[in-house]
């Protein structure tokens, strides 16, 4: 250290290089010979590289006060995270070469006013827009203190990206910054966003209106309506509830907050808004499925013409809106469906009257036999009634078949006498049943008369040793008109019923079975039976055989009747036989 004092002839930049070489260390004797010849820059990288000695450094500078001092004593400070300390240091070199790194340190270490320091300065130095837009963003997180300073430099020539900054700000909930740098970059939609988060709704919807995008005016609405600001909302609902693909997210946001007053009043002005469209009708009509259920039937009535009647279905559905959802499958001409849901869903979706006039226009049959199954369930007096109406439309037989499986025939006997003249053996056999259950044999009689397309037969055998004397007498009845008279006529004989025997024989024209008939009621001596015998089969008894009987029998003065009706009936034969061959004589005689 001695000669390196005292001497001057030597070089000491080579011998500063071997001294502070890592074989010798002599740090002090390099410092001393880089100070000696003048070499500031390389002295005060002995202290920072070699001696770690950040104070020295810094007492250093301060007395040579070079700028290239300064720049690496703030290089040494930057890198040991000194950015206070660092930022003074450039600030004095008056160099800006650092400003990625500070900036970088300076929002880790968020020591924001220091950072305005230093890019004011760099700024000077340098025109890049990373500084300016570094600069504006350290100007909004020093504070309120700072906004007029931002408002000045950004109304000054700049290089910086006034919205990217500003976005900046907004993601950094600097909304004070954020506002000021929107406004100055005119855009309008960040502008009614930041007035949202400042809560100035008021200004907000104004922003919204110059926008007047749909995004903006969902994210101010739905915003307003976290707030409870339902005027605000309203208006910026009006211009959202036009557009049919943001409705239904603006229905979803009222409805999470359960708003539903509220929303149902935006719908309802919305109805005359100019730029009104069927899907405000139609979730209007849901949101009052849901909530007001008594105001839906009204709404669909009235305006039928503007709803979207499948998706307005299916909300009736969801909500149990039976009588309405009938309404709108009428509405669509689903008739089909609209009694299908009332069968589903009575007592709450069904009306006799609605039923009875929409029944008649279905295409499935089969709901035909499904509605008497539900008016036999639900409404048994007026079954007859709604069988009435589809008389036409209805297979009788399969009616019948149904409705005995139910075992309420019976309950239906009116219809099935409206459709009786049609003479099907179906409704002939099931009127025949109901009359034969209910004991109406004079009913029972008139039908087997008049209708005849049943198994006769099969009847007269089940009912021939019937417990019951009408109804054997039936039995007979419907072997008469079978035109088996011998088994008619023995079913009467074994009740006595000698009338009805001699009926049948009068209707066969059979003079063997009318004189085994004579010969039985001679056997019983019954003398006014006798006479009503020849009276009713009078045409196919024979003289002689009468005669012969009543000699027999000593009933002569019975018989008489029927003889002198017989001679005056063989006198008049006679004479017209007479008068005809007189009358053939003549002709021929005018004819020779």
């Amino acid at each position: 250290m001695d000669y390196i004092n005292r001497l001057d002839n030597y070089d000491g930049l080579e011998l500063a290089k071997i001294a502070q070489e890592d074989q010798y260390k002599l740090y002090e004797e390099a410092l001393c010979i880089y100070k000696k010849f003048g070499e500031s820059v390389e002295a005060i990288k002995i202290l920072l590289e070699k001696q770690q000695n950040i104070r020295g450094a810094q007492e250093f500078a301060e007395k040579t006060n070079k700028p290239e001092v300064w720049t690496e004593l703030g290089k040494a400070q930057l890198t040991e995270n000194m950015l206070k300390e660092s930022i003074e240091s450039f600030i004095k070199a008056n160099n800006s070469s650092m400003y990625m790194a500070v900036i970088n340190l300076g929002q880790i270490q968020e020591c924001w006013e220091e950072l305005v320091t230093f890019l004011k300065m760099a700024r000077q130095n340098q025109k890049e827009q990373t500084i300016d837009n570094e600069l504006i963003f350290s100007y909004a997180k020093c504070g309120e203190k700072y906004l007029g300073d931002l408002e000045n430099f950004i109304s000054e020539p700049n290089q910086a990206d006034i919205l990217k900054v500003g976005e900046k700000c907004f993601e950094n909930k600097l909304y004070q910054a954020s506002k000021i740098l929107f406004q100055r970059a005119g855009n309008n939609q960040k502008m009614a966003t930041v007035f949202v988060m400042l809560k100035e709704y008021v200004q907000a919807y104004e922003a919204a209106k110059r926008a007047d995008i749909p995004k903006v005016w969902k994210a101010v609405c739905f915003s307003c309506v976290r707030a409870q600001e339902f005027k605000t909302a309203n208006l910026c609902g009006q211009n959202i509830i036009i557009h049919p693909d943001h409705l239904e997210d603006l229905i979803k946001h009222y409805e999470k907050f359960g708003y539903y007053d509220q929303l149902i009043l935006l719908l309802e002005q919305g109805m005359s808004h100019e730029r009104t469209h069927n899907g405000i009708y139609t979730d209007l009509g849901i949101c009052y499925a849901k909530h007001v259920p008594h105001r839906l039937m009204d709404h669909i009535r009235t305006y039928s013409q503007r709803l979207h009647i499948p998706k307005l279905i299916r909300g009736c559905e969801l909500y149990q809106m039976w009588s309405e959802a009938v309404q709108l499958h009428l509405l669509y001409d689903q008739w089909d469906q609209a009694i299908t849901t009332m069968i589903e869903h009575s007592p709450t979706a069904w009306r006799h009257d609605i039923f009875s006039q929409n029944i008649v226009k279905v295409t499935n049959h089969d709901l035909y036999y499904r509605s008497m199954i539900f008016y036999l369930e639900e409404e048994p007096m007026l079954l007859n009634d709604l069988l009435k109406l589809v008389a036409t439309k209805i297979d009788l037989t399969k009616c019948v078949s149904v409705m005995k499986k139910t075992g309420y025939i019976a309950l239906i006997e009116p219809f099935l006498k409206s459709v009786q003249g049609q003479n099907i053996a179906a409704v002939n056999e099931a009127l025949n049943e109901i009359y034969l259950e209910k004991q109406d044999y004079s009913s029972l009689r008139n039908s087997i008369k008049d209708f005849d397309s049943f198994e006769s037969i099969t009847l007269a055998s089940e009912l021939e040793n019937h417990e019951l004397l009408d109804c054997r007498r039936i039995s007979a009845l419907l072997y008469r008109k079978n035109k088996r008279y011998q088994k008619s006529i023995d079913v009467s004989k074994k009740d006595q019923f000698f009338k009805d025997a001699m009926e049948t024989v009068a209707e066969s024209k059979d003079s063997t079975l009318a004189e085994d008939l004579l010969r039985e009621i001679m056997d019983k001596q019954d003398k006014e039976l006798l006479a009503a015998m020849l009276y009713t089969c009078y045409e196919l008894i024979k003289p002689d055989v009468a005669m012969e009987m009543a000699w027999r029998a000593n009933m002569m003065e019975f018989v008489m009747p029927y003889f002198i009706q017989f001679m005056r009936d063989m006198s008049q034969r006679v004479e017209t036989v007479q008068k005809s061959t007189d009358d053939i004589k003549k002709k021929e005689e005018k004819q020779q």
